[in-house]
């Protein structure tokens, strides 16, 4: 059986370990308020202006535009979001093996993967692999608008450039903060989700539009637009879920070492009992000898 002093001396540093996690836990909630705030203001907006890129492009070719030009697959590439920091349970992790399974797919077929790592994680975690053509790292903490238009138009140029043939965007979405999950969407060629349109015109408020300029013109402007708006808003989602899986994990490691205190506590009074028989059973020996 382990010393009194081994004992106290554990029970010591789970204490102060329990500390640690408790403040980390009210860390994470104070910066997901707002990391939430902000997720949540911009979610319309980019339900929005996808509405509108559906009505766009309804009647135009994919041909017609360069970032809508729909190609034979040989060369995939995947932006990953991920966190700059740790400490978040098992969030980065899901966005891994999401995209170890993409990857595979696309390499089971024969066709060639590059990554584009945003965050520090994802970064170090796919840099062993060779794959990965560009990191952005320590912009995950404090992002803006123009963070996301970097990552974009760096995506849209090689895009452009015959590079790759197609573009993935793997970011962890919010659901709740208990539950974060990894969401795989197409950034290129530019393809809107129909589902808001669908369910406009079953409310019967879509219609034909009179557009001025045209919308040729309105594309041209409107298409790198919506490549930032799309990395921004998973860059929002993955920001709001890391503070949310973080305060989950903090939170689990505080009751952790709440139940290894107990453990240990009733381990000392143990180890204390024994120690007290030893001397008690001493104690009579001795007596009993003199007798």
């Amino acid at each position: 059986m382990a010393s009194l002093k081994d004992v106290q001396l554990k029970i010591g540093g789970v204490k102060k370990t329990s500390q640690i996690t408790s403040a980390m836990n009210m860390v994470a909630a104070a910066k997901l308020r707002g990391a939430q705030q902000k997720m949540e203001d911009f979610r319309p907006y980019t339900e929005k202006f996808n509405q509108a890129m559906v009505s766009l492009s309804a009647n135009m070719e994919s041909g017609q535009f360069p970032l809508m030009e729909v190609r034979d697959v040989q060369t995939v590439e995947i932006v990953i979001v991920t966190s700059d920091r740790g400490l978040c349970g098992s969030f980065n992790s899901n966005i891994f093996k999401a995209t170890e399974k993409l990857i595979s797919q696309y390499e089971s077929e024969g066709k060639k993967v590059t990554l584009v790592c945003v965050g520090k994680k994802g970064n170090a975690y796919f840099r062993k692999t060779g794959k990965v053509r560009n990191g952005y790292t320590d912009i995950m903490g404090n992002f803006q608008m123009f963070n996301a238009r970097a990552i974009a138009q760096d995506v849209a140029s090689n895009f452009l450039a015959g590079e790759a043939d197609k573009v993935h965007l793997i970011y962890g979405k919010f659901m709740n903060v208990a539950v974060q999950k990894p969401e795989t969407e197409v950034l290129l060629p530019v393809q809107p989700e129909v589902s808001e349109l669908e369910d406009a015109a079953q409310a019967g408020v879509a219609g034909d539009y009179i557009y001025e300029p045209s919308p040729t013109e309105i594309m041209d402007v409107l298409l790198p637009l919506y490549m930032n708006v799309m990395i921004y808003h998973a860059m929002l989602e993955t920001g709001a879920s890391e503070h949310a899986a973080r305060m989950t994990a903090m939170d689990n490691a505080t009751r952790a070492c709440k139940d290894m205190i107990s453990e240990l506590t009733l381990l000392y009074n143990k180890a204390r009992q024994a120690g007290i028989t030893a001397e008690l059973m001493d104690i009579v020996g001795g007596a009993e000898a003199l007798k």
